[in-house]
């Protein structure tokens, strides 16, 4: 894999090439989850910030290189493969935060101080505007020709949520014992529950290896 450090003219720092692998490893699979979660993950604006500074890196490294070097189209190459996932990554979740706008404000609202944000600073300026306009366009085109006493909507109840019960296709990178496949089932002696091996396969509900996919113990596919 063609990294930021691979193109620097007599760079030998293995530390550096290891540590901008390692991120674009980091994003890839954020993306996988992402594009495979039902619901909106943790943000990771911390490794897009720094793939957007590797690539700026590695494009004016490129610049540098002797016109007709051979390396020029393969890095080209990858650094086009990057700004895919990159752009792929943000469209995958400004879709989701459209989509059940009202619940992520809810979530977030209801977070507790010390839990991680799903939503970055944009992404929650974004959110609220988006949200803001929804409420005044439904107001204006519906609403207000309703009754007075229906012109109130409870956007707890109304809201749309994922479907925390879709099937997901899994891989774990660790090994898991005694994972709860029925939640709802914890009181019950004939409760589910599997070991998961690591690098093994999987297919299950979401909703039980949820906390799982926020910990990095397994990685949607």
């Amino acid at each position: 894999m063609a990294t930021e450090d691979d193109i620097q003219s007599g760079s030998s720092d293995e530390e550096l090439e290891m540590t901008a692998a390692d991120v674009l490893r980091k994003l890839e699979e954020a993306w996988l989850n992402e594009k495979f979660s039902p619901e909106l993950l943790e943000t990771k604006v911390e490794l897009v910030e720094c793939m957007l500074e590797q690539m700026k890196q590695m494009e004016d490294n490129l610049r540098k290189c002797k016109k007709g070097d051979f390396r020029i189209i393969v890095h080209k190459m990858e650094i086009d493969r990057i700004r895919y996932i990159l752009s792929s990554y943000l469209r995958i979740r400004l879709g989701k935060i459209e989509k059940y706008v009202h619940h992520v404000l809810q979530q977030e609202a209801s977070r507790d101080s010390e839990a991680a944000s799903r939503l970055s600073i944009d992404e929650l300026t974004f959110a609220k505007d988006y949200a803001g306009n929804l409420d005044t366009h439904f107001k204006d085109v519906v609403l207000r020709h309703m009754p007075p006493n229906l012109q109130t909507i409870d956007k707890q109840k109304t809201a749309a949520k994922p479907n925390m019960d879709s099937y997901v296709f899994l891989r774990a990178n660790e090994k898991k014992e005694q994972v709860l496949v029925e939640p709802e089932m914890e009181d019950d002696q004939n409760a589910e529950v599997i070991d998961l091996e690591k690098d093994a396969q999987y297919i299950m509900r979401y909703q039980p290896i949820a906390s799982l996919v926020a910990l990095g113990s397994v990685s949607l596919i």
